[in-house]
Parts: structure tokens; sequence; C-alpha cells
């Protein structure tokens, strides 16, 4: 397992010991866990995510990997396979769809977690690539 790997496993058993609360971090109660498929090899995978609540049964999360060059495996995942489960404190598991935002929706978005934390804006600063986002809804059932 990979440095990664290890500190997500970490934060994964952090937030379900404490009902979504991480103080690993700085966290708090501002992520999710990111029920995911491989775009390739369809293995079920988990992923803590960094997620904004702009209105009720809708989450936004950001592709960012730190600022690093390329995206995270899970960007690939969700366009492949954008029918998602995510955990949410304090509501437990939750089907949603995924949408990657573009143009002028994506951007509103953007700046919605560049004004959530300063880190967002180092990561724009690191990375050539435009910084994708995903809009979460609940699916019904």
């Amino acid at each position: 397992m990979n440095r990664m790997q290890d500190r997500n496993e970490r934060i994964i058993e952090e937030f379900r010991a404490h009902d979504g609360t991480v103080a690993t971090g700085g966290f708090g109660r501002n992520l999710v866990l990111l029920h995911h498929v491989g775009a390739r090899s369809g293995a079920e995978r988990v992923t803590p995510v960094m997620a904004l609540r702009p209105g009720e049964g809708v989450w936004l999360i950001a592709a960012s990997k730190a600022g690093a060059p390329e995206q995270p495996a899970w960007f690939h995942n969700l366009l492949a396979h954008p029918e998602v489960l995510i955990e949410e404190p304090g509501r437990g598991t939750i089907a949603v769809i995924a949408e990657a935002l573009e143009g002028a929706q994506r951007d509103q978005a953007w700046r919605l977690f560049t004004e959530a934390s300063d880190a967002f804006l180092g990561y724009e600063k690191r990375t050539d690539r435009v910084i994708p986002v995903f809009v979460l809804r609940i699916r019904e059932p």
C-alpha cells in the first residue's frame, strides 16, 4: 500500500469511527466517502473527498489531487460509472449520480472551493490542468 492509500485508509477509519468527523488534516465534517467503481478494473473503491453542500441533496466535489498534473483515478471512474454512493456525516450512505460541470457552472462551483479553503488556490497554482468539479445529486429510487 502506498502512502496516499495508507493515509486514506486512516481517514476512512476515523470518519466511520466518529460519525463523519475527521480531525486528521483539519477536515472536520467536510468530507464524504465516495464509493466508486474502477473504470477499467471494475473494482469497488472508497475515497475520502472534501464536499461542499450548496443545497439539500446536492454536493460538490473537486478532482484537485492536491494540484498534481494528472486527474485522480476517481475522476475517470465517475465518468465511466456516474451512479455512485457517498457516506455523508450524520446521514449514512446515499445513492447519488455524478455529473462533471463545465464552463461557467464549473467556474462558479470552483470559486466555492477556493472561498472555502485557501488550499484549493494553491492546488490551482500547482497545475496546468483545469481542475474538474462534479455535482452529486440524490438518485431517485
